[in-house]
């Protein structure tokens, strides 16, 4: 990705938005810490320090990834749900994410709680996103059962470990940047990153082995196409 600097400046801002779009691509598509962004930054002739990127990452993330959602096609009707621990302050938390039977990223809720009532939140804000689902597979925890009886009466649930291996998988990147961030700092912290996070990786992580080379790079450049445009759609 090239670094052009054609577009109109943002308010406030001494760097061209095309850097700062720049700053938050490379964080979120590769498993990158601040300071190696401000590295890569600087490898270009750009000066800016580790918490200017911080910044544009806390403050422009969430602008890419609601582009991202309002621009994909509606996800199909077969969802899988599932839970994982994370640590924040010493103190255990829980990872709620659904994705499509595509794969695409529905939604994450990070909560303190792993019972019903945890299970019909995050179930309930599915469902007034994207109506009811006609398939959910979950794990087999029973916290699930009585929300998606209740929200979703006509859905059949399938309550099989073995059959929601492809959430399983979608854990892994999170994981991989627990690790790198050393742990995630609060529970807002981690909800702000981990929303713009599955976003962007969706685009920029296209089922490669499914693809031949010119498909994948036909789908690189339609993802950078797209990220131009949501560049040009940044407001101060």
């Amino acid at each position: 990705m090239n670094i052009p600097t054609i577009m109109p400046r943002l308010k406030g801002f001494r760097f061209p938005r095309e850097i700062i779009a720049y700053a938050v691509w490379a964080y979120h598509r590769f498993a990158l810490s601040t300071a190696d962004v401000e590295d890569l930054l600087a490898a270009r002739g750009v000066i800016v320090s580790r918490e200017a990127v911080r910044l544009w990452i806390n403050r422009f993330g969430q602008h890419f990834a609601d582009c991202i959602k309002r621009d994909r096609p509606r996800p199909n009707d077969k969802w899988h749900m599932d839970e994982v621990v994370i640590m924040i302050g010493g103190k255990k938390h829980w990872l709620w994410r659904a994705i499509a039977a595509n794969g695409d990223a529905l939604d994450i809720l990070v909560q303190t709680r792993r019972n019903a009532k945890a299970a019909k939140r995050f179930f309930n804000g599915l469902v007034a996103k994207f109506g009811e689902p006609r398939v959910v597979i979950t794990d087999k925890l029973r916290s699930y059962i009585k929300p998606i009886k209740i929200l979703a009466p006509e859905a059949d649930h399938r309550a099989h470990k073995g059959l929601n291996n492809a959430i399983e998988v979608s854990h892994r990147p999170t994981r991989k940047r627990e690790k790198i961030m050393g742990r995630f700092k609060s529970h807002l912290q981690a909800q702000r990153f981990l929303s713009a996070h599955d976003q962007i990786n969706l685009v920029f992580r296209p089922r490669r082995y499914q693809l031949t080379a010119n498909s994948y790079r036909h789908a690189r450049s339609d993802a950078f196409n797209l990220w131009d445009d949501y560049t040009a759609e940044m407001t101060a």
